[in-house]
């Protein structure tokens, strides 16, 4: 138990606000390579600080088995998001106060790279291949993360078998429930122009903010599916609404609304951006859409077992396969190889005064040990 909280206190102090660069990655490179993992470190991005180009670091370490053997892969980020005000001690200096270790990232997810790192000890090199897919842009706008990651593990030949994501998964317990998959995300702009005028004098203007309202109207009432065998009905929620006139006596040019759609494996970014497209051209708008990630379905089977497994013998609890909640790079790693998620209790993720249950972080270690032996058995 010692170890595994070192480990955590060491990420957990090395500030790393997304998108992360630096100290953090040293830290993990550190505590990897005694272990036997060949390193590779490389930055992508290289726009100014706060752009969605800004640079990324990314780490993947491997350790190779024997030749034709299986290749097990964790995967997981090392930037957090901003702690904010208030905390009762400082984000990134990890302090333990009872049986609780305090510090940003101790749950989302420093805490579970260092269960990984933990793990793998247990874990002879003859077992297999172990490789660790790490990114420094998991909560920010993931251009530079795990996809560059993809693209260098494509290109070095890296084929992992299985993925295991350690975001925080579980709700009321460790064990209770691990992601088999999630929903797919787009985030749609729509404009509408008018032509600016005097309120008094109607008919020399256009009003756009009708045209946007009726638009609004249509979306809002669409029932885009009732839902499917493992994913919740998708659902489309308007998330601004802005037109920006500050005269009371003039019909504005423009009116601008955003909606942000979380949809299941009944459609893809592609088919909800090309419905939204038209009903914003009948109603005189446009629309501008930026695919998040689509929907991904681990369908039950030998890899949910492999986990189940090992959480039961740990905890004695069964976990509950999920799709519910938000997205993660598991939607881009579905690519590469069957990916499930399975983590800490993510009760005060992204919460002040972020916290794990130490006990957590030993349990935690010694089921992704299980994990990795059974899955490169």
């Amino acid at each position: 138990m010692t170890e595994v909280l070192d480990l955590a206190k060491r990420l957990i102090a090395a500030e790393s606000v997304t998108p992360a660069t630096g100290s953090v990655f040293d830290e993990l490179q550190a505590m990897l390579e005694p272990l036997g993992f060949e390193v590779t470190r490389f930055t992508r991005g290289d726009g100014e600080e706060g752009s969605p180009e800004a640079p990324v670091e990314n780490l993947f370490a491997i350790r190779r088995g024997p030749e034709e053997s299986k290749h097990f892969s964790f995967a997981g980020h090392l930037d957090v998001v901003p702690p904010g005000g208030g905390w009762a001690s400082g984000a990134f200096e990890p302090e333990v106060r009872g049986e609780l270790l305090y510090g940003r990232g101790a749950v989302d997810m420093k805490g579970a790279i260092a269960c990984m790192v933990e793990a793998v000890k247990d874990v002879p090199a003859e077992a297999g291949t172990i490789s660790f897919i790490i990114t420094g842009d998991e909560e920010g706008p993931a251009l530079h993360g795990t996809r560059a990651l993809i693209d260098f593990m494509r290109a070095e030949g890296h084929q992992p078998d299985l993925c295991l994501v350690g975001e925080p998964t579980s709700v009321n317990r460790l064990g209770d429930m691990m992601k088999i998959g999630r929903r797919g995300s787009v985030n749609i702009w729509l404009e509408v122009e008018g032509t600016q005028g005097h309120v008094a004098y109607p008919h020399l203007a256009e009003n756009p903010i009708p045209k946007l309202v009726a638009m609004l109207a249509e979306l809002d009432a669409l029932v885009l599916d009732e839902g499917t065998d493992w994913f919740q009905p998708s659902n489309l929620e308007i998330t601004d609404l802005e037109v920006g006139n500050m005269a009371h006596n003039v019909i504005p040019a423009k009116a601008e609304a955003r909606i942000s759609i979380r949809f299941n494996d009944l459609h893809s970014g592609a088919s909800l951006s090309e419905k939204v497209g038209a009903i914003a051209e009948k109603h005189g708008g446009i629309a501008k859409p930026i695919i998040s990630g689509e929907p991904f379905l681990t369908p039950p089977g030998e890899f949910s077992d492999i986990i189940a497994r090992a959480v039961k013998d740990a905890t004695g609890v069964d976990p509950e396969p999920s799709t519910t909640g938000g997205t993660s790079d598991a939607r881009f790693l579905r690519s590469v190889c069957p990916v499930i998620e399975f983590g800490l209790v993510n009760a005060t993720m992204h919460k002040r005064d972020e916290a794990v249950a130490i006990e957590d972080l030993s349990t935690l270690s010694r089921i992704y040990t299980a994990i990795a032996k059974d899955a490169l058995a």
